[in-house]
């Protein structure tokens, strides 16, 4: 059989591929913090026909004849650059301008939140959490800061004496290495408990109290919670973090704009946002989509022409293996 029918079919799945990944793109053109992909080749196995050799005092040397069976896809990467402003008016929503990443997951145990403790997450526990480009947020009825698909928002929760101070980053430090995340106080965010005295300051606790009726709730550009409440006091009770990952490609995609870290990410450590290489946050918008239409259109006619001439390839092969039969009358 030909080679050149077999370099063609690997071709054409390596087309249809990129078609995949083209058309998966041009679908979310308008998803909120989708990131768009790219696919790239690499050239397929090779049969040495005859072997390099060198020279010697009576004849020269002669370089290596191959055969090609095809290609292959190289890699599917995403592009992770900050996609456009979109303004929604809405207070609680945020995007990233810049590297990072919201944290987002079920809510921790209350044996992880007593006391307001620092809070280590090992590589094993790192699952239970997403990593997301969406700053869809809201505040559900029981006061806690949750995204679009009712996973909490986790955040640097400051002490009693913090609240409604210009100032609630003291004692916020964050640590990480390569094999656990530390996250010092870091924790689901949620309003505040309501106090008997309206001049009385508000207390953090994660018991099922009541909480404080806050309004005009807004997330300012360091990621800061901040809330009118009854008396008129603002109150500031918690701010946003943001992760940064040393190697976002390594991240695994798992859908509903949901990241999560496996393996190859490198360090993990969350951040108030604008420290750390992150980027600040820009209230009261959304991010868009980062996938270019007309990039997307010229991938699709190269990759069709791509895909037309395997099996251009295919057809010409079997053309050729039909005389070959045909040569016995």
């Amino acid at each position: 059989m030909l080679k050149s029918m077999f370099s063609g079919v690997s071709g054409l799945r390596a087309h249809q591929n990129k078609m995949d990944v083209i058309g998966n793109n041009i679908a979310n053109v308008n998803t909120v913090g989708f990131k768009s992909g790219r696919t790239t080749f690499k050239d397929s196995i090779y049969q040495n026909l005859y072997g390099s050799s060198d020279g010697n005092n009576v004849y020269g040397g002669s370089n290596p004849s191959q055969i090609g069976y095809g290609s292959q896809v190289s890699a599917i990467s995403v592009d992770f650059s900050t996609g456009s402003y979109e303004p929604t008016g809405i207070g609680t929503d945020c995007m990233i301008d810049g590297n990072g990443f919201f944290i987002v997951g079920p809510k921790l145990s209350e044996d992880e939140m007593t006391d307001g403790v620092s809070n280590e997450v090992d590589a094993n526990q790192i699952s239970q959490f997403y990593l997301t480009r969406v700053g869809e947020f809201t505040i559900d009825g029981d006061g806690y800061l949750v995204d679009a698909n009712k996973n909490v928002v986790y955040g640097f929760v400051p002490d009693n004496a913090a609240i409604g101070t210009a100032d609630i980053t003291d004692g916020m430090e964050t640590t990480g290495d390569g094999d656990n995340i530390t996250f010092a106080n870091l924790k689901p965010i949620r309003l505040p408990v309501a106090t008997d005295d309206a001049n009385e300051s508000p207390e953090i606790t994660y018991d099922d109290e009541e909480r404080l009726n806050l309004t005009s709730i807004s997330i300012d550009s360091n990621g800061v919670i901040s809330g009118t409440g009854p008396n008129g006091n603002t109150y500031k009770f918690g701010i946003v973090a943001v992760c940064n990952v040393t190697n976002p490609n390594a991240l695994q995609n798992s859908g509903n704009s949901y990241y999560k870290a496996v393996s190859n990410t490198g360090t993990l450590q969350a951040f108030q946002p604008g420290e750390g290489t992150t980027g600040i946050l820009r209230s009261s918008c959304l991010e868009m989509s980062n996938v270019d239409l007309a990039t997307e259109f010229s991938n699709m006619i190269t990759t069709q022409r791509g895909f037309q001439a395997c099996s251009k390839m295919i057809t010409v092969s079997d053309e050729m293996l039909e005389e070959l039969v045909n040569m016995k009358r």
